[in-house]
């Protein structure tokens, strides 16, 4: 069996996690059991990193030092954990990858996108996921159902930023359409079918068979 690579996008709140930890489950009962990491974190190095980026009383991070900080943490994620991973024949499953800077500074800090784009290309040694699930999300519902718990740095940010974000997926999804596809908002259920059906041809290509269960 072949690696299988398939990560999860979307805005603030969209339910990334949840559906991802569904996967990994179905994955798991049909003896395939997933490597599960997020972005940024990952690694003990990633996850450092995550602290500084998400946490709310680091204060204002500017736009480029943000870049090359969520660039850091992909790096050391992918050459530490997500290549050897998919060299061994694994199915890895990635909440958020180098589509998030993208979308969030890209699109969403406004950067230049050639320069986020040549940033990610050295960040991930050209790896791109075979399969990109974005779920969509209304900014302002996703936002606040996120941070319920409290805020962290990046949902403090503006609604117009969030739009931008959402904007930003959507361009993706639309420059790259046999890769990224989105998935409307619906509930928990109704996504995880979709989720599914998008799934399934990848993983099966690589021999893996989610099952009666997976649906």
């Amino acid at each position: 069996m072949s690696g299988v690579f398939i990560t999860f996008e979307g805005g603030d709140g969209a339910g990334k996690t949840t559906q991802m930890r569904r996967l990994a489950d179905a994955l798991k009962r049909a003896g395939a059991d997933a490597v599960v990491v997020r972005e940024p974190g990952g690694t003990p190095v990633g996850e450092a990193i995550r602290g500084v980026l998400l946490g709310p009383e680091h204060g204002r991070i500017t736009p480029l030092a943000e870049l090359f900080l969520f660039a850091a943490s992909r790096a050391h994620l992918t050459e530490e954990v997500i290549r050897p991973a998919l060299a061994a024949g694994r199915v890895v499953l990635c909440d958020r990858y180098a589509d998030s800077t993208t979308a969030y500074q890209g699109y969403g800090r406004e950067l230049d996108l050639d320069f986020v784009r040549r940033v990610n290309e050295a960040a991930t040694g050209g790896l791109k996921p075979d399969l990109t699930i974005v779920l969509d999300v209304d900014p302002r519902e996703g936002v606040a159902a996120a941070s319920e718990g409290g805020p962290d740095r990046m949902e403090r940010e503006s609604a117009a930023f969030h739009e931008r974000v959402r904007a930003g997926y959507a361009a993706i999804a639309a420059a790259e359409p046999d890769r990224v596809r989105i998935v409307p908002r619906g509930s928990e259920d109704e996504v995880w079918r979709e989720v599914v059906r998008l799934a399934a041809p990848v993983l099966e290509r690589a021999g893996v068979r989610l099952g009666e269960e997976g649906a």
